[in-house]
């Protein structure tokens, strides 16, 4: 370059250089586009890092010549300081979903219903598998990705614009001459099976935690801050919706088949085997082959998803509070894998209760390795005459819980023999007895090891006291020590003597002392009585309690006969309250957080203030995955006068509903339970009262 910079005049790139850099920018995004979108690579990778690298150093001495779209941009090296959030255009709903083919006719009536005085119900239906990924909007602007957002609540995501570059099958720019002005596309990022186990080797070979299933791999590396981590796990967008756009001369599309048509037209991978269904029956045979060939597919899926073809017609039906009225997913049931029942283990919990848990020979279910689960009680295991050694059908119920379906007799050897359960507690050695008309075992030592951790574990956790610091590995030193035998103890702590423990420094121990300072100080009445562990009083009935009795001492002398004129409180939780107060181990605990001075008194909440709180009064339940934790959501709520409950009810006032809201959605709609949103229930509380 014999081009010399003059004083005052920027240099510039000659126009070879400049032509250079076009060229390995267009080949080097058309061969990425090759190998990774239609898997047909042209040229080696020795020859496609040849032609990358050059590019890289030709930006590197012209910056300038860099594009907004050029390939160099995936890299991903920069460590992010964090995740903004931003609100969408349009929302991003989630999907109602049917198990059945009479729910899904009944869901295509109530379709047709809605219709109604709108002309002829178009027919024809596109189906495409539902994958088990992450929800993404990618935003392009004159054809260029300009930013990239979670779901998040539907309403609020977090820009993730960074780590969607380093994506291959993400375009940083839309293929054709011809590119809509605005184009929000809808998708999801997956993570291929075969991706997922050579992730988790990788893991596995440098000690790393594995990760439970190709869905939580994919939404952890997406939200890394350190770019460097998100590109190097091989994740895979898979476009299947819009949100806004501006079409420019470029006409809109007329049916969702041509959208997706469109979308591949643009670059982007769409779910596999996507199909145009004509009608019900097409619809139903299409959704009985992709769950016959589930486990065929590169990804993890849980159903299929049937939208109405029609896109006019889709903006006619348009949404209910969450969901589409156009669409639905059809979910299938959760997959049986067998696998060898190793031995059967019992643990101890805080009430005293064992449970058995059975432990299995490793085997991938519905994407996540399942080693061990549960077995309920001593009934269920004759019941379904589980024996170890058997090889049993294990499922995950609700593609959530794994459990035992029951054994394979074929395969059963003549040497196994029937589970007999232990008559004493396997941590303590007591004598265990079982309640008449309970199908639990319990042990009745409250100074058994298993049983004084637990209690303690409760009493700092977010259902007890909610105490921040205190996880199960502290808890478990401080217990197995001596230090702390019942929870009162933990109020006695001092940082000399947390200093003590191995990986304890100064710091950490002043932040747990102030902690148990701030939950002596702060923490109310009802969350006490949920912290002690009694049996059958949760939430709701400790916040009962605590209205009517305002301090432990009154509770403490409550007859069963008065307990049971209060709400919800029957005979079995009176007489577990009782049993609690009138023990002489509970007494001694109840004097010693009096004397560490936990011992907080209820006002009565008949001021005005109190009373004209947003939801006083109001019962509310959670269900789905909200954009905060659930205990955040429930403080709020309480802030707000409301009692969280724990089950659905005709009493219920408001159910409040995040993604994936399960069958407590359609419980609460038979029994005309008010349903909100997470965005309205929040612009609830945010309403000023007079």
């Amino acid at each position: 370059m014999a081009e010399k910079r003059m004083e005052g005049q920027e240099r510039q790139a000659p126009e070879t250089v400049c032509e250079r850099v076009r060229y390995l920018t267009q080949e080097i995004d058309r061969h990425n586009y090759l190998y990774h979108t239609l898997d047909a690579p042209e040229i080696s990778d020795t020859l496609f890092d040849a032609m990358y690298h050059e590019l890289v150093a030709l930006e590197t001495q012209w910056p300038e010549l860099r594009s907004p779209w050029s390939p160099t941009l995936r890299a991903g090296s920069r460590l992010l300081d964090g995740l903004p959030k931003k609100d969408h255009r349009l929302r991003m709903y989630s999907l109602d979903n049917v198990f059945s083919q009479g729910e899904w006719q009944d869901f295509l009536d109530r379709m047709r219903r809605a219709y109604e005085g709108q002309g002829p119900f178009p027919e024809g239906f596109y189906c495409d598998p539902k994958l088990d990924g992450l929800a993404v909007e990618l935003i392009y602007e004159q054809g260029v990705l300009a930013e990239a957002m979670t779901r998040g609540d539907g309403s609020t995501g977090e820009v993730i614009t960074e780590a969607c570059r380093t994506i291959a099958t993400i375009p940083l720019r839309l293929r054709g001459e011809q590119v809509p002005e605005l184009l929000e596309v809808r998708g999801e990022v997956v993570m291929f099976k075969k991706d997922f186990e050579a992730l988790n080797a990788d893991q596995k070979a440098h000690q790393r935690k594995l990760f439970a299933n190709p869905r939580n791999a994919a939404a952890g590396s997406l939200r890394q801050l350190d770019l460097s981590v998100a590109r190097s796990r091989k994740l895979t967008f898979l476009a299947y919706s819009l949100g806004a756009s501006k079409w420019g001369p470029e006409k809109p599309c007329a049916s969702h088949s041509e959208l997706m048509q469109r979308l591949s037209a643009y670059g982007f991978l769409t779910p596999p085997n996507g199909r145009l269904c004509r009608d019900f029956r097409e619809v139903t045979e299409y959704a009985q082959w992709v769950r016959d060939n589930r486990e065929h597919f590169p990804m993890e899926i849980d159903g299929c998803v049937i939208k109405l073809d029609d896109l006019k017609a889709q903006a006619i039906l348009g949404f209910t509070a969450r969901a589409p009225r156009f669409a639905v997913a059809f979910k299938f049931p959760p997959l049986k894998v067998a696998t060898r029942l190793k031995t059967i283990e019992i643990q101890v919990g805080r009430t005293g209760v064992l449970t058995p848990v059975a432990v299995l020979e490793p085997v991938a279910v519905g994407g996540v390795i399942v080693t061990r689960a549960t077995l309920h009680n001593e009934d269920e295991i004759k019941a379904k005459d589980i024996r170890i050694g058997d090889t049993v059908l294990v499922q995950r119920a609700g593609d959530v819980i794994p459990e035992i379906v029951g054994p394979v007799l074929e395969k059963r050897g003549s040497d196994v023999l029937p589970y007999v359960f232990p008559k004493k507690c396997p941590v303590c050695a007591s004598p265990v007895y079982r309640e008449p008309g309970q199908a639990a075992l319990r042990c009745e030592n409250l100074s058994c090891p298993a049983i004084r951790l637990k209690s303690v574990l409760h009493f700092v956790s977010k259902a007890g006291l909610d105490i921040p610091g205190f996880g199960e590995k502290w808890v478990e030193q401080l217990v197995q020590s001596g230090r702390v035998v019942n929870p009162a103890d933990l109020l006695t702590l001092t940082v000399p003597d947390l200093l003590q423990f191995k990986r304890m420094g100064e710091t950490l121990a002043s932040k747990l002392v102030a902690a148990l300072d701030d939950a002596r100080n702060n923490t109310s009445l009802d969350r006490l009585i949920s912290a002690l562990g009694i049996r059958h009083v949760g939430t709701e009935t400790a916040r009962t309690l605590a209205e009517h009795y305002h301090d432990l001492e009154k509770l403490s002398l409550a007859t069963a006969e008065e307990l049971q004129t209060l709400q919800d409180v029957g005979p079995e939780v009176a007489l577990s309250v009782r049993h609690f107060f009138s023990t002489p181990a509970n007494v001694d605990f109840l004097a010693k957080l009096r004397q560490a001075g936990l011992w907080p008194v209820q006002k009565a909440s008949t001021s005005a203030a109190e009373q004209s709180k947003a939801l006083a009064g109001k019962t509310v339940l959670f269900t789905g995955t909200l954009s905060v934790s659930r205990s955040e959501a429930q403080k709020a709520a309480e802030a707000a006068g409301a009692i969280p409950v724990s089950g659905v009810s005709r009493k219920l006032d408001y159910l409040i509903v995040g993604d994936k809201p399960g069958s407590k959605l359609a419980k609460a709609e038979s029994l005309g339970v008010q349903v909100l949103s997470e965005e309205a229930f929040f612009a609830l509380l945010a309403k000023k009262q007079p």
